[in-house]
């Protein structure tokens, strides 16, 4: 579970700057997870709550917010958010593998007191 590694470097990164900004308690983390990032959002949240044991961030609430994937299709010039697992453009059936939005993980926001 690739998860917890990445939860812990984030934990890790979101105390140091709750630190350097002179709070006592992280209270809300909050996530943007793509859906082509392969981030399972219940594995983070599993992942979370044990690494948080013993830090600032122990009573925090983790959020999840999930972003479609969406991708470009050069033919047809157009974006569009694929129907499977192929990423097949919905006009003209080509496969695409420019995705323009999906493969986010990052740190949205951080609520320290």
């Amino acid at each position: 579970m690739h998860e917890v590694g990445m939860m812990q470097n984030l934990l890790n990164a979101a105390v140091e700057r709750a630190k350097q900004e002179g709070a006592e308690q992280i209270r809300v983390l909050q996530l943007r997870v793509g859906a082509s990032s392969g981030v399972a959002p219940e594995s983070l949240q599993l992942a979370f709550d044990v690494v948080k044991q013993g830090t600032m961030a122990e009573d925090a609430q983790l959020r999840i917010d999930r972003t479609p994937s969406v991708y470009y299709c050069d033919n047809c010039d157009r974006d569009f958010e694929p129907a499977d697992p192929l990423n097949e453009c919905p006009e003209c059936h080509r496969i695409s593998t420019n995705i323009r939005q999906g493969n986010e993980f990052t740190l949205e926001f951080l609520d320290v007191s």
